[in-house]
């Protein structure tokens, strides 16, 4: 029986020759990432156990995102621990103000990540990483203070993509797409494997956006195969050999998925589940408050880029705050270079440093009671940003950076020539 391109990495790091569905592994790691919320709990556990020494100073990454700048007293505290942490455990791969970005664009942008690699995070959105052809999922800060990790292998359903996608849709509108049709939980501990002649017409940034957001649909990891476009990313920044593994032609998936990316139309999200989709264009009647383009799902310079390209020479409607946050400081550095960021506020915008903040109702974009959002971000639970009963839909950048400019969700097309 041939294996899944999940199976063959967790194989690799088991020792064992192959491995199959529901098997119970001991696998190595490449990266064990925690942040700023996750590491205090896991260097508790840490010094707890009796612990005395990290595992490998160089294959522990702790980035400082989530409330840096830090919000608060606590947040401050939590930071305090994690800088006393990698400062005592010589942490070669620490990130901090002025060098971090949101983790899961970070750590792919400094090649702390690549193909073939085994990754566990102290972040549900770890499984990003998929995109590059690793394994990564998120755990619990327990397991991230042991360093180690025990996975139930997956089983996997196959993804299917045809075609390429029209003009003004990305990577987050082909992922609301699919947790749309299968559910919050239609991946329940699965991998999700992309494959077909579409993949090779996703950019890296398409393809990180919709690893992102494999764990909406419940799965244990997304991964796209290593391809021409994999290898021209990872070339001059990986830190390690990217090691290439391919599903084999007789692996077992339970479904296959087929897509054709040409179909694809501008998608939201609506509250409060991510599998709550519509099409943009059928939602004009939503009025909205706030737009956030950013998040670890849609910081990344083509996220920018598409947000720019709407933005610039118009003006954000009255009524509406528009938050556009850069994922790293590379990302925010290349947008002040091309003159994005100057757009971005000639356009009555606001543009922050890098963080997590509105994502997750920590700061810098709290809802009020009654007040709505339309996010590129990952999650639209209720109370997600804010008071329990503000709203929050989903979308990618050019509907995001549309629906500012007019004040209600907008297709792109209706702003654009």
């Amino acid at each position: 029986m041939g294996m899944t391109m999940t199976q063959k990495i967790l194989a690799a790091h088991a020792g064992l020759p192959a491995v199959e569905a529901g098997q119970l592994i001991n696998a190595g790691l490449d990266m064990v990432l925690g942040n700023d919320i996750t590491t205090p709990v896991a260097v508790a556990e840490f010094e707890k156990a009796g612990f005395t020494e990290v595992f490998d100073q160089d294959r522990v990454a702790i980035v400082l995102d989530h409330f840096v700048p830090n919000k608060d007293i606590k947040a401050a505290e939590q930071s305090k621990t994690c800088r006393q942490f990698a400062c005592d455990h010589c942490i070669s791969h620490f990130y901090d103000v002025g060098k971090m970005g949101i983790e899961h664009a970070l750590l792919p942008e400094q090649g702390v990540v690549t193909a073939g690699d085994c990754v566990i995070g102290a972040d549900s959105h770890t499984c990003t990483y998929g995109a590059l052809g690793a394994f990564s999922t998120g755990v619990g800060s327990t397991d991230m203070a042991a360093g180690m990790a025990w996975f139930k292998v997956p089983s996997a359903i196959r993804i299917h993509l045809t075609g390429s996608l029209p003009a003004r849709c990305s990577g987050k509108d082909v992922i609301l797409t699919i947790i749309g049709m299968i559910g919050v939980d239609g991946a329940l501990y699965k991998s999700m494997e992309f494959t077909g002649e579409g993949v090779h017409t996703l950019s890296m940034d398409d393809r990180l956006c919709i690893c992102n957001m494999v764990i909406e649909a419940g799965a244990k990891n997304g991964i796209f195969p290593v391809d021409d476009v994999t290898l021209s990313y990872l070339n001059g920044r990986s830190e390690r050999p990217p090691v290439i593994l391919e599903a084999d032609e007789d692996a077992v998936y339970e479904k296959v998925i087929e897509l054709d990316l040409s179909a694809i139309l501008p998608t939201v999200a609506c509250p409060h589940l991510p599998e709550n989709t519509r099409q943009a264009c059928a939602l004009s009647d939503i009025t909205i408050d706030q737009v956030v383009i950013g998040s670890c799902t849609n910081g990344r310079m083509e996220d920018m880029e598409a947000a720019y390209r709407i933005l610039k020479g118009n003006r954000v409607a009255d009524g509406v705050r528009c938050i556009i946050i850069p994922a790293t400081m590379q990302i925010y550095r290349e947008c002040v270079e091309r003159g994005f960021v100057t757009a971005f506020i000639d356009a009555g915008a606001v543009v922050s440093t890098p963080t997590c903040g509105p994502c997750l109702g920590g700061y810098m974009g709290i809802l009020a009671e009654g007040e709505r959002c339309l996010a590129t971000t990952n999650r639209n639970f209720v109370g997600r940003m804010g008071h329990v009963k503000s709203e929050v839909y989903l979308a990618s950048p050019a509907t995001a950076a549309a629906s500012a400019l007019t004040g209600h969700i907008t297709d792109p097309k209706e702003v654009t020539a």
